[in-house]
């Protein structure tokens, strides 16, 4: 077995060496004889890679850059490169992340009558049925067409223009004088009940936010009086006596990230084997599709039990209409942020899986280098809340509005709700 020797890297420094100085033709040279010799799979993606960019041929440029891919899909660069090539990406749009861009300011012009009743004249909302707006006043009924939710976004490319890291639409919105909560309303709502704590407010509509604007929504599936019945259900069967009136709950959509993460893990550590500690390695691949993010943390607690009961298979196009008469949480995580978490539970699921796999590993190590995050979305899913006072305490209750499972920070009767409340956990 022929040992790895540093004469491949030798050259490639020089390489890039040269390409720096823009002596472009002796670092051709240089780099090309590196690929040649090259004895390890990182010296022979680098080596592609900056092939690619000193190469002119459209096609040649692709190959160089498919080869780095092939052999480290984690490439951050040449995943931007190929963006470039395939017209993903401008070169004018890249941003210096040490000179973001300022914020767009100023309002944008929506039409007055977006949801007016073309019958009688007064306001339509969106109808938990997916597929219409109807009129408080008359009952009209209009179509409203979905079409599958939009595609994933690619994340090298929204870092390297920075749509990732600012927000590009401008969008009504209104902090809650009660509890300082902010929403995102519908185009021309003029009025608005906080979903939190029920205050009613007059909305100044000049005022705009900039914010990403969400590629998918899942729509509410059932209106408030069925949101209603869930609760009382579900009341009834943990055998909970509110002290107080119980508010009719509340119809929000609140924001979540999801990310895919690919990329592979080389691991090693010490397993016990005939009685002696042995060392043991691997390496694991990653791929995880939809990793869910809470974008809002008002709920955090709640949301984390029912976030992944919602099926993104059913999520549709994100269409302003979708708010009318409904409120939605804004994102207060940015994506870029989001992503971290995303790929750190990513990272923890896969030492987890290497535990299961190989036994109780002592010492393990592991590099996360290769692993990176590849597209995301952002969703609205929907929600039901209220408030619910017992004779102890009170809590808040949050009902899914997709499949009516209901979550809460009330603990169960009995022994072992008590003990969860008393040790920390909760919420239910």
């Amino acid at each position: 077995m022929t040992m790895p020797t540093e004469y491949d890297n030798d050259l490639l420094r020089e390489g890039i060496f040269h390409y720096k100085a823009k002596e472009f033709d002796i670092a051709r040279n240089y780099i090309e004889r590196a690929l040649e010799n090259a004895d390890d799979l990182q010296t022979r993606a680098q080596a592609n890679y900056y092939l690619s960019l000193l190469s002119d041929d459209p096609i040649q440029k692709r190959k160089y850059l498919e080869e780095t891919l092939a052999i480290d899909m984690t490439h951050a660069e040449a995943r931007r490169a190929l963006a470039l090539l395939d017209g993903k990406l401008k070169a004018n749009d890249i941003v210096n992340p040490d000179r973001m861009p300022a914020p767009v300011t100023g309002t944008v012009t929506v039409q007055a009558d977006r949801f007016t009743c073309p019958k009688c004249g007064a306001r339509m909302v969106y109808a938990p049925d997916g597929a219409s707006l109807i009129c408080e006043y008359c009952n009209q009924n209009q179509s409203l067409s979905t079409t599958a939710g939009s595609g994933e976004q690619d994340f090298i490319v929204s870092m390297a223009n920075g749509s990732g890291l600012r927000s590009p639409v401008a969008v009504q919105t209104f902090r809650c004088q009660g509890c300082g909560a902010t929403f995102v309303l519908a185009p021309d709502e003029i009025s608005a009940t906080c979903a939190y704590c029920g205050s009613v407010h007059v909305v100044a509509l000049e005022k705009k936010q900039q914010m990403i604007e969400p590629d998918s929504i899942l729509p509410m599936a059932f209106d408030q009086k069925q949101a209603f019945w869930q609760l009382v259900h579900w009341v009834e069967k943990m055998k909970i006596t509110p002290q107080e009136q119980v508010q009719v709950p509340r119809g929000l959509y609140l924001p979540a990230w999801t990310f895919d993460i690919i990329g592979s893990i080389p691991w090693n550590g010490m397993v016990f084997r005939d009685r002696r500690e042995v060392p043991v390695s691997g390496q694991k691949d990653v791929n995880f599709n939809d990793i869910r993010i809470l974008g809002s943390k008002k709920l955090a607690d709640l949301l984390v039990k029912t976030l992944y009961e919602f099926d993104l298979s059913c999520v549709v196009a994100y269409d302003a209409r979708f708010l009318a008469g409904w409120m939605a949480d804004s994102y207060d995580l940015p994506m870029a942020e989001a992503s971290l978490e995303a790929r750190q539970i990513a990272v923890e699921r896969m030492r987890a899986m290497i535990h299961q796999e190989f036994g109780q590993i002592q010492n393990l190590s592991y590099s996360t280098s290769g692993v990176m995050v590849s597209a995301f979305k952002l969703i609205l899913v929907p929600v039901w809340v209220t408030d619910i006072k017992t004779h102890d305490r009170s809590g808040r209750v949050i009902i899914n509005g997709r499949t009516g499972s209901v979550h809460s920070e009330i603990p169960e009767r009995g022994l072992a709700g008590w003990l969860d409340y008393l040790l920390g956990n909760q919420t239910r």
